[in-house]
């Protein structure tokens, strides 16, 4: 079985998280994680499972706007953040815009400061909501991983993001149809 793993990161959090996911799938998939920007369209042809993650940005997917104001940021003198190569690029926003539909089983994810979600936002819930109205089926309620307030991982959260890929795993394997946990 196939799975595609496509993030957006800006200072690298999702893309440690999606390349987690994606270990933790390797247990029953053929997996690639890729960032949005190099998402090729044969790549989405014969999957059995698209996670897509992204960092939550004004309490949902980012946009041009966040993105800059991301990138500016992190070009501060004081700053320590490092840019990720890709976070100038569309996000998952444009590309889904351009998507088309979507025949796999789906999952969405994000990062988002560890705070109430009514405070941050969520941007799993847009994605869940993008890749349903492309096609996909889900197999789990979206899911958030945490960044302290420094921009870093929160502790366990790798970890946590290994397991939840190697639950996705699980719960793909079960037949359309059959109830999830989520």
């Amino acid at each position: 079985m196939k799975a595609l793993v496509v993030y957006e990161s800006m200072y690298g959090n999702t893309h440690h998280v999606a390349t987690a996911i994606g270990e933790g799938l390797g247990s029953g998939f053929e997996v690639t994680v890729v960032p949005v920007e190099r998402v090729e369209p044969d790549m989405l042809e014969t999957l059995d499972l698209l996670v897509v993650g992204g960092p939550t940005h004004g309490h949902g997917m980012s946009r041009a706007s966040t993105r800059h104001a991301a990138v500016d940021a992190a070009q501060k003198p004081s700053s320590d953040l490092i840019v990720e190569p890709d976070a100038e690029g569309p996000g998952l926003r444009e590309w889904f815009d351009d998507v088309g539909r979507i025949s796999a089983r789906g999952a969405a994810f994000d990062t988002r400061v560890d705070m109430s979600p009514v405070l941050t936002g969520r941007a799993s819930k847009g994605i869940a909501k993008k890749l349903r109205h492309a096609g996909a089926t889900l197999v789990v309620e979206p899911e958030s991983f945490l960044v302290t307030k420094d921009n870093h991982l929160e502790d366990g959260e790798a970890e946590r993001a290994h397991t939840w890929g190697a639950r996705l795993a699980l719960e793909t394997s079960k037949p359309p149809g059959l109830p999830n946990r989520a």
